[in-house]
């Protein structure tokens, strides 16, 4: 009975749920975008071309592994207890992570899989690998560097004690700060703990140069403190890294000191800061320090550096993330560039001072002012070599704030993740400030694409999986609105196949003309034509359309051409992109932030402002075509208006528009149908106006009724009250008025503390209050071919389907296991049902109510006492690893090195030297031995077939494997001798040389002397 009285009263006959039922209601998790946590590590994998970031333990979850590749490629791996992501580091077909619990896990690129765990024991400070090594070398608290073996996942007999106490036999426990293999000899290791750094031979197991910064009395170091420089001081050492090619060493120290040594004397050739050189020297005043007495000059402490080179390892330059003084104002990272490297053999003292006294260039990669860069992760262009430093061509730099910022190198351009980084990424490149949801029709969609000036691609390894087509559907297209004034459109689908991968980005800081204080309030996009209206704190509205810019290439300064009360920014667009949604028009008048904002189909645009006044734009001039004050018709007769002494109550309170929407229809008591829009107010009036042709071609808006709810409107769904589709209100629909079309309609207008059905302009329905909790967030949705319905989200934490019109509870989940409920009235429902919801500060989940139950995206739990990790579990069914990509060669040593006594070792040699000789093969080289064996039998039959042929006996493959592994052993023996005689040969070599020339000056003496007597 109910059913048909609420029916009667809202002027809907059919049961539109008719075909929903309870057990349809099976919530289902579809996708997830953005990072769940603070980021706090990152490293880049170029020969796979994938990404990883790690993030830290938060009330959010548990730090997780991101590893990103080309388009869509994503894959979300957990550790096996709750803890935050330290250090992360690729090595060749695996994924190293060093977590806050002090576990180091393994996991495969190919099986997506933790294939071990290791908890070390003693805390880890230091963490390397290499792609050419079976191995990872651990440094700990204590000082102990122990080995771990990749491939047997256990650890390795190898251990190197604290080779600091041979300098100070009263060191105790030294950690271990920093871990560097040689770049071209990988049998040389450089140890950074806190007093200094060694420089370690495998090969004679024993530490060979010993550095350690001291500043003598006077001498002002980073830190010019008059009463610390009277005496003698070690400013403690937390950076250590080689020169590519591994003649000079760098150290940084937390005076914000870096010092400059050579590897093979261990003598100091420059002491400088970034802008401040020698500063090891007595009596040295530097260019920071102030007259004012007691003032101090601080700078930001050294947080990463990085030694990077050219294709050429001699051209080089030092990255630094820190080291700024602290009243500086434009932070970010330094790159000094020093060019080509003077010939060491040939170059005294002074002049490899001068050449790092004096960099080529000087470039400040520029991060925003309000943070600074902690952190960074450099992109070369194929090489994993030369510790990830080998060609930058960009370089990503992670703030302390947790965002990212991605800039070329070393010129420090920014470049947008557009089409560049994984969609997740641009929720911290930078803050996503809020969000919303076009339905765009799947054709238009697939016409829209951005061609933008930019450099070589940063991520395009991995291979998406295959997923379903759902090509009926219109796409969920989302905006993002950034902290930098930057919104970025991008296709977020229904857990299908997308077939239009780009993503769309507009600057609005640029549009509106300024480059401070642009907060985006309100965002909405034209499903039909593609346009975008975003509205601004500060009042602006701005307006883009896609297509090709007249200016690309050309960046021109702006001429105010105001027309119909409108600014005409085209010439605004940003030169970088030459085809894209480009400005068109700004409204700017100081009515106060953009309450609401929406635009509609047919080229129109209602905005709201807090002061309480609209604006109706038509673009087709594009010309203001309706201004008007809340206000101005606060005081006019509702038609069916109900509850006066509220609305008499409500005028005393600051009233705005929260909500508009457009529609086709036909209004109570009359016989056609109109184009409409709908307005909802935070105080819960509800206001209707039509659109009227005009005889010059024109429209005008006119006020059709209002209507006075209970609270403030958060949802006005017009539809159809035959059919229960949207009456929107769409080209077609808008064409067929001529024609005389009429539409029956309702509208479906929830507030926080009920909902009503109507025929507008009046307010004469059925209703339903909400009894326990308020409603944050509702849309009438469409399941299938069964029905619509309406969905809402509760402040219980639960997703709540009625019926229409009965209003019926027809079933209730629980979302809030998933979706943050402080944040439902952010959450976007579409009219598929989809609910997109925030989980974290930075992390999109999108659920179904009408799924299936079973999850597409699975997220693993945190691993406790009752539940067991399950390192079979995986999230995704994307592929990471390229089997096809080949590992280039670790670079070697010169000749002239080898010449000069460097004792070279293979990583062939490393294997036994860190594995011990009774270590079977990896499987690494298993597979290198089987390639070769093949290799060998393809040459053996083609040169040999008679042979072949004759009967006789070939040599087995595991009997192969075996010699190669008695070979290994053999070559550990002769090795020792082999150096042995290096040293004997070089110096005989040497004596050769000496009388050789000798011999040749004599002559040439005594030729001169015979011409001079005339013999």
């Amino acid at each position: 009975m109910a059913q048909f009285l609420r029916g009667k009263q809202a002027g809907v006959q059919h049961d539109l749920s008719l075909g929903l039922a309870p057990e349809l209601f099976a919530l289902t998790q579809v996708a997830r975008y953005g990072i769940n946590s603070q980021i706090s590590a990152l490293t880049y994998n170029p020969v796979q071309s994938l990404l990883a970031v790690g993030t830290n333990e938060s009330r959010y979850g548990s730090g997780q592994i991101y590893v990103f590749g080309g388009n869509r490629v994503s894959v979300v791996l957990s550790t096996p207890r709750k803890s935050s992501i330290s250090t992360l580091q690729f090595c060749a077909e695996k994924l190293l992570s060093l977590d806050s619990k002090n576990d180091i896990t393994i996991f495969s690129l190919e099986t997506k899989r933790m294939v071990a765990s290791y908890s070390p024991p003693s805390k880890v400070t230091a963490l390397l690998s290499d792609p050419t090594l079976d191995y990872a070398l651990i440094g700990q608290q204590n000082g102990e560097i122990i080995g771990y073996d990749l491939d047997r996942q256990s650890r390795a007999p190898f251990k190197i004690d604290n080779l600091w106490k041979e300098r100070d036999s009263r060191a105790r426990s030294l950690p271990v700060i920093a871990l560097a293999l040689h770049p071209r000899d990988i049998g040389t290791l450089l140890v950074g703990y806190p007093h200094g750094a060694v420089v370690y031979s495998f090969k004679q197991n024993k530490a060979l140069v010993f550095l350690q910064y001291e500043l003598q009395p006077g001498a002002p170091g980073g830190i010019p403190d008059p009463v610390s420089a009277r005496r003698l001081r070690t400013p403690q050492l937390v950076q250590a890294t080689w020169h590519p090619t591994g003649t000079f060493i760098l150290t940084g120290h937390d005076d914000s000191s870096l010092v400059i040594w050579d590897s093979k004397t261990g003598k100091l050739i420059l002491a400088r800061t970034l802008r401040d050189v020698n500063i090891d020297r007595p009596g040295n005043v530097l260019s920071s320090s102030t007259p004012q007495s007691g003032t101090i000059p601080l700078s930001a402490p050294l947080f990463r550096i990085a030694w990077c080179c050219k294709q050429n390892p001699d051209d080089t330059g030092i990255l630094i993330a820190g080291g700024n003084p602290m009243n500086t104002t434009n932070k970010g990272l330094t790159f000094l560039d020093f060019g080509q490297t003077p010939v060491y053999a040939t170059s005294s003292w002074q002049v490899l001072s001068g050449h790092f006294t004096k960099p080529k260039s000087q470039y400040r990669l520029i991060t925003p002012s309000t943070t600074e860069a902690v952190d960074f992760c450099i992109i070369p262009r194929n090489s994993p070599h030369y510790a990830g430093a080998s060609d930058p061509i960009a370089v990503i730099a992670l703030l302390a704030s947790g965002e990212l910022v991605t800039m070329s190198f070393p010129s420090g351009h920014p470049i947008t993740p557009t089409n560049q980084l994984h969609v997740s990424l641009s929720f911290v490149h930078p803050f996503v400030n809020l969000i919303s949801i076009a339905y765009v029709e799947r054709t238009r969609w697939l016409g829209m694409t951005e061609k933008r000036s930019q450099g070589p691609p940063i991520l395009v390894g991995g291979a998406e999986a295959t997923r379903p087509m759902k090509r009926y559907e219109d796409r969920n297209i989302i905006q993002t609105a950034h902290a930098d004034g930057t919104v970025r459109i991008w296709d977020a689908g229904h857990g299908d196949e997308i077939e239009n991968e780009v993503m769309l980005q507009v600057d609005v800081a640029r549009a509106v003309g300024r480059t401070e204080i642009v907060e985006i309030s309100h965002m909405s996009m034209s499903g039909a034509t593609g346009e975008l209206a975003v509205g601004l704190r500060t009042g602006e509205v701005a307006i883009f359309r896609h297509g090709r810019s007249n200016t690309f290439g050309q960046d021109i300064p702006h001429v105010h051409k105001n027309e119909f009360g409108l600014d005409d920014i085209k010439d605004r667009a940003d030169p970088t992109v030459k085809e894209g949604l480009l400005p068109l028009t700004l409204f700017s008048q100081p009515r106060g932030p953009v309450t609401a904002l929406r635009i509609s189909d047919v080229g129109f645009v209602v905005a709201g402002f807090e002061d309480g006044s609209i604006a109706v734009i038509d673009l087709r001039g594009p010309a203001i075509i309706h201004e008007a004050n809340i206000q101005d018709f606060a005081r006019a007769v509702s038609r069916g208006s109900i509850r006066r002494s509220a609305s008499n109550h409500n005028q005393s309170r600051p009233e705005w528009i929260v909500v508009v929407e457009f529609a086709v229809m036909s209004l109570e008591g009359e016989e056609y149908s109109s184009i409409l829009f709908f307005m909802g107010t935070n105080l819960g009036r509800f206001i209707t106006f039509k659109l009227l042709p005009m005889p010059n071609g024109g429209y005008s808006a006119q006020l059709a009724g209002t209507a006075n709810l209970d609270d403030k409107i958060i949802s006005i769904s017009p539809i159809s009250a035959d059919t229960g589709s949207p009456a929107s209100a769409s080209p077609a629909t808008v064409a067929s008025l001529r024609n005389g079309f009429k539409l029956n309609g309702v509208v479906i207008v929830v507030t926080q503390a009920g909902v009503r059905i109507f025929k507008p302009a009046g307010a004469k329905g059925a209703s339903k209050t909400w009894n326990d909790f308020l409603c944050d967030s509702a849309c009438v949705i469409r399941y299938e071919d069964r029905g619509y319905a309406l969905v809402g989200l509760f402040g219980d934490g639960s997703a709540k389907t009625y019926s229409i019109p009965s209003l019926k509870e027809i079933a209730s989940t629980k979302v809030s296991d998933t979706l943050d409920p402080r944040r439902f009235p952010d959450a976007v429902i579409t009219h598929s049902g989809d609910i997109f919801g925030w989980i974290g500060p930075s992390e999109l989940g999108v659920v179904n109510p009408w799924g299936s139950g079973q999850d597409t995206y699975v997220v693993l739990p945190a691993a406790s006492a009752k539940i067991r990790f399950d390192r079979n579990s995986t999230l995704s069914t994307d592929k990471l690893y390229n089997k096809e990509a080949l590992l280039p060669p670790r670079p070697t040593i010169s000749n002239i090195q080898w010449i000069s006594g460097t004792q070279y070792v293979t990583p062939s040699d490393m294997d036994v030297l860190i594995g011990g000789p009774d270590r079977p093969p990896s499987a690494r080289m298993v597979e290198q031995m089987r390639s070769e064996e093949q290799q060998r039998r393809a040459a053996g039959r083609s040169t040999d077939a008679a042979g072949s042929s004759s009967g006789g006996q070939e040599e087995g493959y595991w009997a192969y494997m075996q010699r190669q592994v008695q070979e290994r052993t053999e070559r550990l023996n002769i090795m020792g001798d082999s150096m042995d005689r290096l040293e004997e040969q070089s110096s005989n070599w040497a004596d050769d040389v000496g009388k050789f020339v000798s011999q040749q000056k004599r002559k040439a003496v005594m030729g001169v002397i015979g011409n001079k007597l005339g013999f």
